[in-house]
């Protein structure tokens, strides 16, 4: 690229800023970055000025081994074997040739990293994303362990947060995880916040009260769509998970296990109270959850 080319690309990213664009969405419409941007505005004769090594790698692999490498992933003996399994059949026989990444990236090069296979690749389609406008729109509940006195026994805290306002709008303690336990607390929520049918959306992970039969015969008698966690990927819950470390990991949270659960229910009161009327949520603003529900901005 001459500096004449560079001088025309800057004078269209100006352009185009000028006429509202960001020059994010000008840099990738064209097909150079900001950060090269950048550098050119700062040089006087517009030179690239970039700082790369000046030499070529002392290991880089010269024509002739890319080529051995390609022919030996492309063999009779190795072409349904990844590289993965190459370099440590290779190596059994005292051969070495390139490493597994170097390997992959050939391939990728020489566009033999195709799928092969006789079926259709899988494909796993993403998640339509929620997105809140106020509240009651959206829940994110889970359940959560707190510690009691008696080895290998817990108190279980389940707790309902909205989306939009990060408010926790309903929580119980109890000695067990029960479906029965969930889907009570969800009908108090309902009343309390007055949700209407088909107003609202409650996600949640896979567990086991999540999606008994009591919890979802109750969303359907409610009226509530129910949201449930991709298989396998631990964050498609993350305001809940979220919650739940601000819960632990508070000053206020006790050193030792709570010696009743109406102990434990006491101060997850307390706390609800305080994350409710006195946190300052970063997500929302540095606003309190309360007060966020209510202007609702």
């Amino acid at each position: 690229m001459t500096a004449g080319d560079r001088a025309d690309i800057l004078r269209l990213v100006e352009e185009t800023v000028a006429d509202g664009a960001s020059q994010a969405t000008a840099c990738e419409y064209l097909g150079v970055t900001e950060k090269s941007v950048q550098r050119w505005r700062h040089s006087p004769t517009l030179e690239d000025n970039r700082r790369g090594p000046k030499s070529e790698p002392a290991n880089k692999l010269s024509f002739e081994e890319r080529a051995k490498v390609i022919a030996v992933a492309t063999s009779p003996e190795f072409r349904d074997a990844s590289p993965h399994q190459i370099v440590p059949c290779l190596a059994d026989r005292g051969e070495y040739l390139a490493s597994e990444a170097t390997i992959y990236r050939l391939l990728r090069a020489e566009n033999l990293m195709a799928y092969r296979g006789r079926s259709k690749p899988r494909e796993v389609a993403r998640p339509r994303a929620y997105e809140v406008t106020e509240p009651c729109e959206l829940f994110s509940w889970d359940i959560t362990y707190l510690r009691s006195y008696v080895a290998g026994q817990f108190f279980y805290l389940y707790l309902f947060l909205d989306v939009f306002s990060r408010k926790i709008v309903g929580w119980e303690v109890h000695d067990c995880e029960c479906t029965e336990h969930s889907s009570r607390l969800l009908t108090k929520i309902c009343l309390a916040e007055g949700i209407q049918k088909n107003q609202i959306t409650v996600h949640s992970d896979n567990g086991g009260p999540m999606k008994g039969a009591t919890m979802l015969v109750t969303m359907q008698r409610l009226g509530v769509v129910p949201s449930f966690s991709r298989p396998s990927v631990s964050n498609d819950n993350p305001f809940s998970e979220s919650l739940f470390k601000t819960l632990k990991y508070c000053p206020q949270y006790p050193s030792k296990p709570f010696v009743s659960i109406e102990a434990a229910r006491d101060w997850v009161g307390a706390f609800v109270k305080w994350y409710n009327t006195v946190h300052l949520h970063s997500a929302i603003g540095f606003t309190t959850p309360d007060s966020r529900q209510i202007l609702k901005f």
